[in-house]
């Protein structure tokens, strides 16, 4: 009797056709993108966390929502992180996430992720552009323009 090994499939969808042909250029340009793709009635409610996925040319091949938590806080595994990341073979990403609370500062938490996703990409030769934080008004925080990246 053979042993049957099981079978995860991962896959991830783009929120809009165009999203193939979307090069990023700026922070402001992923942040405009994320935030017209977010669910608008849960925006504010609770954290989504979402990876931008990329090619060699940061031209975008979809966005995953990888987590979705409480109104404080949500879970980010790695595991699964680099699982979307690797299935793809993304060799850029750009990691958001929103604050219900309009706060745009990212707390202790968030950059102790960033740093621990940034070292982890590092293995695999995959650039970690930025880190978002988008409000529920589209306001948002760049890691990679205020010097955290």
């Amino acid at each position: 009797m053979k042993n049957k090994v099981n079978e995860i499939q991962i896959s991830y969808r783009e929120k809009i056709g165009t999203l193939k042909s979307e090069s990023i250029k700026s922070s402001q340009h992923a942040a405009k993108l994320l935030f017209d793709t977010w669910d608008k009635n849960t925006i504010g409610l609770h954290e989504t966390f979402k990876i931008l996925l990329l090619n060699n040319s940061n031209k975008v091949k979809g966005i995953y929502p990888l987590s979705t938590g409480g109104i404080t806080g949500t879970l980010v595994d790695m595991r699964i992180l680099f699982a979307i990341v690797l299935k793809t073979l993304s060799v850029g990403i750009l990691l958001a996430h929103n604050h219900p609370s309009y706060k745009t500062e990212p707390s202790e938490a968030d950059k102790k992720l960033t740093d621990k996703i940034k070292q982890a990409a590092q293995l695999f030769d995959v650039r970690v552009l930025d880190h978002l934080i988008i409000t529920p008004n589209g306001d948002y925080y760049s890691f990679a323009d205020n010097g955290l990246l």
